[in-house]
């Protein structure tokens, strides 16, 4: 079965077929870590940025809040 070894974080990707796996591997790359373990996101907010982006929608049409915190 082919296997590709990422360089830089070192995850192990494998598929049987070899087109998937160079797709695979090209998505990898866009989003590598880097490090094994590395806990970074990107979907990151800074704390000070904990407020709705959305202000409309931050409460329903009683005045609750919709997402919990």
């Amino acid at each position: 079965m082919p296997e590709i070894i990422c360089q830089d974080c070192g995850k192990r990707m494998f598929h049987e077929n070899e087109d998937t796996l160079k797709i695979e591997e090209s998505v990898h790359k866009k989003f590598c870590l880097k490090k094994e373990g590395s806990i970074e996101s990107y979907m990151h907010r800074e704390n000070a940025e904990q407020s709705s982006m959305d202000s409309e929608r931050n409460t329903d049409n009683e005045g609750k809040p919709v997402l919990k915190r």
